[in-house]
């Protein structure tokens, strides 16, 4: 998915200033991917990923580049193992790398020179052995909705627990409340349920607009995009109670025929939920699922727009942004 630039005029040079963020749209709704799960009925199967992202952005005459922020390396995890990562940026630049506040590697790439061509290029090799049918150790206390987190559980988990978006005459927390069966439920339930039920207000749809819609727009308009349907569904676990955060990452098809396979991917947005005991568990309300075995996280963040894999600016002409491209290929083994 990709996000269309967005310009704001600087009257005093008679430049502009242009703030890109980059995603890549898949043609089709991304589907449920139930056929790939009989791969690691048994337990998990190892599958090695090669990863290429390229991202391109072209301009109609040599603009001045600013820092551009790059979100482009996994996270590594119990269930993901990093072989090779690696970032190529054309023209030159100088890159450092650093931690957000959510422990995401940021790497910021400095530029000295012109240019009407940009091409950023991320590399990765990884090991992924994530089960398709996982486990949750969630604590007894928390086994029953509701409950409540312990104060430093509380602390920690701060903006995290609270909605970020208006919710006109409470129509967000009366839709999640829907799904609330009995009093009390069982959480992983009600959690799975609103996973599951998500597609029957919300339908995906590509879509090339800037930004993530509301989730009023959402349930509203009755489509949405990947981060869009996501956004929805943490919106809806947080007016509930839960401590919720966005994930960007890549969605990985292990259901290709064969031993080995290549194909073209997508980045994709997903959510996570904490559950004491559990930790961190991940839904993906846009293709119904629940653990990482298709999925692979980059950036987590309590807000989407923190977790663009690309973003930064230039000073050129109002009209000198010509076009963006992005693509992602993986070859999965297996």
């Amino acid at each position: 998915m990709h996000d269309r630039s967005a310009l704001s005029s600087l009257a005093r040079t008679g430049r502009t200033d242009v703030t890109h963020d980059c995603w890549n749209i898949p043609e089709h709704a991304p589907k449920a991917l139930f056929a790939s799960l009989s791969l690691a009925i048994g337990g998990a199967v190892v599958a090695l990923f090669r990863i290429r992202h390229t991202t391109t952005y072209r301009y109609r005459e040599p603009v001045y580049l600013g820092p551009h922020r790059l979100q482009l390396r996994p996270r590594e995890s119990r269930d993901i193992r990093l072989r090779e990562a690696a970032i190529e940026v054309s023209p030159n630049a100088g890159i450092t790398w650093a931690f957000d506040v959510f422990g995401n590697a940021i790497a910021t790439a400095f530029f000295t020179e012109p240019t009407d061509l940009l091409v950023v290029e991320s590399k990765i090799a990884l090991d992924h052995d994530a089960p398709a049918w996982p486990l949750f150790d969630v604590a007894v206390s928390a086994t029953s909705y509701p409950f409540q987190y312990d104060p430093g559980e509380c602390t920690d988990l701060g903006a995290l627990l609270q909605p970020q978006h208006p919710d006109t005459d409470d129509r967000i927390l009366n839709w999640a409340r829907d799904f609330v069966r009995s009093d009390p439920t069982d959480t992983l339930s009600l959690l799975k349920d609103i996973n599951a039920g998500i597609g029957a207000w919300v339908s995906y749809q590509a879509r090339e607009d800037e930004g993530t819609q509301s989730p009023l727009e959402s349930l509203d308009r009755r489509y949405g995009s990947c981060r869009d349907i996501a956004v929805l569904f943490i919106e809806a676990a947080r007016h509930l109670g839960f401590g919720a955060r966005i994930v960007s990452g890549y969605l990985a098809n292990r259901a290709e025929d064969g031993p080995e396979s290549s194909y073209a991917g997508t980045t994709h947005a997903w959510a996570e939920i904490y559950l004491p005991g559990a930790g961190w568990i991940t839904f993906d309300p846009t293709n119904r699922t629940i653990g990482t075995f298709c999925l692979i996280p980059v950036a987590v963040a309590r807000d989407i727009r923190q977790a663009v894999p690309v973003s930064g600016s230039f000073t050129g002409a109002s009209d000198a942004f010509v076009s963006m491209n992005v693509d992602v290929e993986i070859q999965v083994t297996l």
